[in-house]
């Protein structure tokens, strides 16, 4: 009898895992903002600078759930306040409960929000119309302990969008209100360049006077590129002129990039050969282009640096430095369902000389937890004569993923947690 030919091995493939919140949270309310303040990357910068970087001496905890039954509605509840129980300052406490029309597009929503601070009671909608590119959206506070401003009586807008295009107006159309309009943007995308103007009511003066005062102006222009995957490396330099009165440089970079797994490891295949590492970098300086003559040259320019590494889908790596302090931050998530993450922050003061500590709990089930196994052709971002193999059609994929369709832009068939936000500004 002859000998039955030898099984071919699989071949060597890829781990592609989950960012740890990837489309962040800001992203579900991006119609209800100017595109001038998301565009350019400040979106990204805003996650990079803020995200997991716990308040000294505070703790913070956030639950984020969906039904099983109902994907089209979740929860989101927050604690956060002081470590010590000794402190004045009171623990805040919010939850918003949201309905979403469509449950892969988070562009038409409704959402209560309540809290025990102002306001206590706030009413947010939001549709938007991909086909046409219009959309309207209102913020409604219901109930406040106080109304000062003309914000706390609500916000109205309506906006437009497409691929290379967004404008948009706000106003506050009930009473204080300070003129028309109360917002108003302009952004363009032509290539990799994007340009954008916007008008902000700051003076608070109530005749046509608003349009001519500089302060209510700001200017920006961005070159960027990356299809805002996160498999997909991006790049994005911005500079600002905010308000007429303060320069903004910005810098933001995101990498993906591959290391092998030691074969010791137990809890991988013997095919897998390596995984996707997630890298970001961004730098902001703030120069203010009034004649101050304080002594405190800190609060004439400042800046500040941050940096991130994503070794695994189980661990996050965070640090930031400025002028006034920096921070150390370690974030470790179980993907387990619901998923539970705990961030550990330790913050150095330089004005003062000394460190502090903060804590932070998350709990949701928004995401998706798996891997994503890459087909050998992904690995083209490092190429090697080990990664040269035949794709093949795995049994929990319908095909295999390639770093190709990656670069095209072609992401149909990934989950939507690693997808780009949108194909509009």
């Amino acid at each position: 009898m002859g000998a039955s030919p030898s099984k071919k091995p699989p071949p060597p493939m890829v781990l592609v895992p989950p960012l740890f919140d990837f489309p962040p949270l800001g992203a579900r309310t991006r119609m209800l903002e100017s595109s001038y303040n998301l565009l350019f990357g400040k979106l990204a910068l805003k996650c990079l600078f803020e995200d997991y970087f716990d308040e000294a001496r505070n703790f913070s905890t956030r639950i984020l759930l969906k039904p099983l039954d109902d994907p089209h509605v979740d929860l989101v509840a927050t604690v956060s306040g002081p470590l010590d129980h000794k402190s004045k300052e009171n623990v805040v406490c919010n939850a918003q409960f949201r309905w979403q029309s469509d449950v892969d597009d988070p562009h038409t929503f409704i959402d209560f929000f309540v809290a025990n601070t102002d306001p206590v009671l706030r009413i947010r909608s939001s549709a938007f119309y991909p086909k046409y590119g219009f959309g309207a959206f209102g913020i409604i506070p219901l109930i406040s302990k106080r109304r000062i401003s003309p914000e706390d009586y609500g916000i109205i807008g309506l906006r437009y969008g497409s691929e290379y295009l967004s404008c948009g107006l706000t106003d506050t159309p009930f009473p204080m209100s300070d003129g028309f309009p109360k917002n108003a943007w302009l952004v363009s995308k032509m290539g990799r360049l994007t340009a954008g103007v916007q008008y902000e009511q700051l003076s608070g003066t109530k005749d046509d006077s608003n349009f001519k005062n500089p302060k209510n102006w700001s200017y920006a222009v961005g070159y960027g590129l990356g299809s805002g995957s996160p498999l997909s490396p991006s790049f994005n330099f911005c500079l600002e002129l905010a308000n007429s009165s303060q320069f903004v440089s910005s810098f933001y970079q995101h990498f993906v990039v591959q290391r092998k797994v030691q074969k010791s490891k137990k809890i991988e295949e013997n095919e897998i050969i390596g995984i996707t590492n997630y890298l970001d970098f961004g730098f902001e300086l703030k120069t203010s282009l009034e004649d101050n003559n304080t002594s405190d040259k800190s609060q004439n320019s400042t800046f500040q640096v941050a940096a991130s590494w994503q070794a695994n889908k189980n661990f996050l790596f965070k640090g930031k430095v400025g002028p006034l302090s920096s921070t150390l931050s370690l974030a470790f998530k179980s993907w387990w369902k619901p998923a539970f993450t705990i961030s550990f922050s330790a913050i150095r003061d330089h004005t003062v000389g000394n460190t502090s500590f903060g804590f932070g709990i998350r709990v949701e089930n928004l995401r998706e937890a798996s891997y994503e196994r890459a087909d050998p052709n992904f690995v083209m971002l490092t190429p090697s004569k080990e990664h040269i193999a035949e794709s093949v059609l795995w049994k929990d994929r319908k095909s295999p993923f390639y770093q190709s369709d990656a670069s095209v832009g072609n992401f149909d068939g990934l989950p939507k947690e690693l997808r780009p936000l949108g194909k509009f500004l």
